[in-house]
C-alpha cells in the first residue's frame, strides 16, 4: 500500500492569513528530524495493494496533538478539519481530507502491535540528547508507579448479565498520607524519570501489580544512582544495585519492632527532595494530557497512550530546556 502525496494548493494557502498563533508548534516542528522517525515507521501500511494510505509521519504528528490537547479520537478528526494549526503542524494542506476516527484508531493500533513506542521514545531521547536537551548517560533515575482508573470501572452488568468492568484491569489498594485505604479499579503506569523531568523509560501493567516488580527492567544499569520510595526496597534490589556499582538512594522503610533510625530519617529527608521530581511529572502528566483516566479497554491499548504521551511530554520538555537555556 502506498501513501498518499500530500502537495499544498499554492493559489489557495498563499491567501492564508499568516497569524502568530500559526506558529506555536513550529518550534517543535524544528526540534526533531521526522526523517529518522519516518525511517522507523516505514512499514506501517507498506503492502503494494489497496488504496493508498496516510503518510505514517503525519499521522504520527496527530497522534501528538492528540497527547497535547487531550483529544478522544473523534475530536481529533474533527480538529484537523477546521483548525489551521494542526493542518500546518502535520502537513495537510487546506483542501485535502482529513483521516477519519477509525483510521486514528487503526494506526495507534499499528504503533500497539508493532511495538514503536519504546523505538521512538529512544530515538526523540537521542535526538534531544545531540542537541544537549537531554543526559543519555550517566544520570540518575527515579523509578514510580502511578495508578490509571480503567474506562469502565464501576462492577456493573449489562443486558446479558456480563460485567462491563474493563477484563484486563484489577484492583489497586494503596494506603494515602492521611491514613485512609484507598481502592482504584484500573492499570499502573511505571516511568523511569532523569532530574530534569525527563521519561527515559515506561512500564505499564495491571492496578494489582506491585510496584516493585518493575523496578530492574526499568533502569538502565549504568545510572549514578537510583531514586524510589519505600515500596521498591528489598534485599534482592540493594544487591542488584550493589552489583552494578549505582548508588542506593531508594526511601528506607521501617519494619515491625523495628522502627526507622536517626540515620534512616536524615538519609530519607536528604534523597526525598531529587525523588519529588517524578511526581511532579505524574502531575503534569495527569492535568495536562488525561493521564489519570483510561481512554480505553484493555492494557495494550492504554499502555501504547501511554507512551505516546511520554513521548510528546519530552518533546515539551526539551524545548522548555531549550528556551530556557537561550534566554
Amino acid at each position: 500500500m502506498a501513501w498518499k502525496t500530500l502537495k499544498p494548493n499554492n493559489h489557495t494557502d498563499s491567501k492564508l492569513f499568516q497569524h502568530q498563533a500559526l506558529k506555536e508548534l513550529d518550534d517543535i516542528q524544528t526540534l526533531v528530524d521526522w526523517s529518522k522517525l519516518e525511517t522507523l515507521l516505514a512499514n506501517i501500511y507498506s503492502s503494494p495493494k489497496g488504496e493508498k494510505a496516510w503518510p505514517p509521519p503525519m499521522m504520527f504528528k496527530a497522534m501528538l496533538l492528540q497527547s497535547w490537547y487531550k483529544l478522544s479520537d473523534p475530536a481529533l478528526e474533527k480538529q484537523l478539519a477546521r483548525d489551521l494549526l494542526f493542518k500546518n503542524f502535520v502537513g495537510l494542506p487546506i483542501s485535502e481530507t482529513v483521516p477519519d476516527h477509525t483510521t486514528l484508531w487503526r494506526y495507534r493500533r499499528q504503533l500497539e502491535k508493532r511495538s514503536l513506542l519504546t523505538p521512538l521514545l529512544n530515538e526523540i531521547n537521542q535526538q534531544l540528547a545531540q542537541q544537549g536537551l537531554y543526559t543519555k548517560s550517566g544520570t540518575v533515575s527515579i523509578i514510580d508507579a502511578s495508578v490509571i482508573e480503567a474506562k469502565q470501572c464501576r462492577p456493573k452488568t449489562n443486558q446479558a448479565g456480563q460485567s462491563t468492568q474493563d477484563p484486563e484491569a484489577s484492583w489497586n489498594v494503596k494506603t494515602a498520607s492521611d491514613g485512609k485505604r484507598k481502592t482504584t479499579y484500573g492499570s499502573k503506569a511505571h516511568p523511569n524519570v532523569d532530574e530534569d523531568g525527563s521519561i527515559k523509560a515506561t512500564d505499564f501493567t495491571s492496578g494489582s501489580t506491585h510496584d516493585s516488580n518493575c523496578f530492574t527492567n526499568l533502569l538502565e544499569g549504568d545510572e549514578s544512582a537510583a531514586y524510589a520510595d519505600s515500596a521498591y526496597k528489598s534485599e534482592q534490589h540493594d544487591q542488584w544495585l550493589e552489583k552494578r556499582g549505582i548508588e542506593n538512594r531508594v526511601i528506607r522503610r521501617a519494619y515491625r519492632n523495628r522502627p526507622l533510625s536517626p540515620a534512616d530519617r536524615r538519609f530519607n529527608r536528604l534523597h526525598s527532595g531529587v525523588r519529588s521530581t517524578v511526581e511532579r511529572v505524574f502531575g503534569v502528566l495527569k492535568q495536562h494530557y488525561g493521564m489519570a483516566k483510561a481512554r480505553y479497554l484493555g492494557v495494550g491499548r492504554n499502555r501504547t497512550r501511554f507512551g505516546l504521551m511520554c513521548v510528546a511530554h519530552n518533546l515539551k520538555r526539551g524545548l522548555s530546556i531549550k528556551r530556557a537555556s537561550c534566554a
